[in-house]
């Protein structure tokens, strides 16, 4: 069977390849072939146009994280199959509980450097903090991610909303559940908002002039979803103004290309903001995350030769 990884994820063949053994052909590519049909039994790639996707004439796209909207599901030819991967959710938990406590015990108030000169000073102006118990968390999305960050939240005595579509869960958890179409009434309640929602039609924009506007003044807005979930425009305004508190984006409006000219994370200068935590996208980026990721893919691999259910299908090959 032969395996193509394309793009980003290309470097990480050799590491498949060991995990498959020598039964299987791994070849990493920078890129698509220009013309041609793409011919691999399986393609691993988290972008692929619509061009691309009709060329191909594989089994199996697997793409290699959680999100599938830069993939063109609708061109692609009929048999074959999509799936996604997980394993994310544990690193991004604990970004963003460490953003949380960022926020409450503001560490950047104090002197990078704690020697003689800056001691005094420091000791006499000593600042009076915030706690993150008793703290109210709502979290758009309540997937993987979502589900992770709330355990971990519970643990620091804070009170979970979670957004979900429908407004329902497991009856069990210690969780409080509003449906996303009342999501401007929990607005006002939350001195913490996480996004970990899928991009979608019905996301894009949801946080919004309007919904920024409920939130309290001090509140933290993370954002491990996707940018665009946020209109950016209304978050730098709201940034600037002081009318947010502060805000922990590991997600950005654009992206390098390969190759290409300098490009900043966004259009507008949030990334310039004193109360913005910009990092560059690596909120899952552990080697956990890549031994969970290719272990889950070299199974799926296995499972479509061997004609065993795959898992984790986006879409089922006809």
């Amino acid at each position: 069977m032969h395996i193509d990884i394309v793009g980003l994820h290309a470097e990480h063949a050799p590491r498949l390849q060991a995990l498959l053994g020598d039964d299987y052909r791994v070849r990493g590519l920078a890129g698509f072939s220009a013309t041609g049909d793409i011919t691999a039994d399986v393609v691993i790639a988290n972008r692929i146009t619509a061009q691309e996707a009709e060329r191909l004439r594989g089994r199996l796209l697997q793409v290699p994280g959680a999100g599938t909207e830069q993939v063109a599901l609708a061109a692609l030819p009929s048999g074959c199959w999509v799936c996604n991967v997980h394993g994310h959710e544990v690193p991004i938990a604990e970004f963003v509980i460490h953003a949380i406590l960022e926020h409450a015990l503001t560490p950047w108030r104090y002197p990078a450097v704690l020697d003689e000169d800056a001691w005094p000073r420091a000791y006499a102006q000593r600042a009076i903090h915030g706690e993150a118990a008793g703290r109210t968390l709502v979290i758009l999305g309540y997937g993987h991610i979502g589900r992770e960050v709330a355990r971990r939240a519970r643990a620091l005595d804070m009170s979970v909303v979670a957004v979900t579509r429908s407004g329902h869960g497991a009856p069990d958890e210690d969780v409080r559940y509003a449906a996303v179409d009342t999501l401007h009434q929990v607005l006002p309640e939350a001195d913490v908002l996480v996004l970990c929602c899928p991009l979608t039609d019905a996301t894009r924009g949801l946080i919004g002039r309007e919904a920024l506007g409920l939130l309290p003044p001090q509140a933290l807005l993370v954002n491990v979803a996707r940018a665009e979930v946020v209109d950016e425009r209304a978050l730098y305004d709201a940034l600037a103004e002081g009318r947010l508190g502060r805000a922990a984006l590991d997600v950005w409006y654009q992206y390098p290309a390969a190759g290409g000219a300098p490009t900043p994370p966004s259009r507008l200068p949030l990334y310039s903001l004193p109360n913005v935590r910009g990092t560059p996208h690596v909120s899952a980026m552990t080697p956990g995350l890549l031994d969970r990721r290719y272990r889950f893919m070299a199974d799926n691999i296995r499972r479509l030769q061997s004609g065993a259910p795959l898992e984790n299908v986006v879409r089922a090959g006809r």
